[in-house]
């Protein structure tokens, strides 16, 4: 998996920072990549002391570009309901 690797691809080496988190060319969400390249060996620490990393993408328009995985914007599973499951064990004190 290409995303993970240690080494930069060679596709990464002609990336634009985009100033918001989307192709700078056609404005296509990182959701149309169809190449992804996460810089992890190389984090950055912000002032309340959280990382963040490069994130690559080569859009479908075939625009290479990068911008911080802090400025991704939520993931719309994040608000989403959870089944909660039954537990493992009986509890007898459940009931109280």
């Amino acid at each position: 998996m290409e995303a993970f690797e240690l080494t930069p691809p060679d596709w990464t080496k002609a990336t634009v920072h985009a100033s918001e988190f989307c192709c700078p060319a056609c404005q296509a969400s990182s959701k149309a990549a169809t190449r992804v390249w996460i810089n992890r060996r190389s984090p950055v620490y912000t002032e309340d002391h959280r990382r963040k990393w490069q994130e690559f993408y080569e859009c479908q328009c075939t625009q290479v570009w990068w911008a911080w995985s802090s400025d991704r914007p939520p993931s719309e599973l994040a608000n989403k309901e959870r089944d909660i499951p039954p537990p493992r064990f009986f509890n007898p004190f459940n009931d109280l």
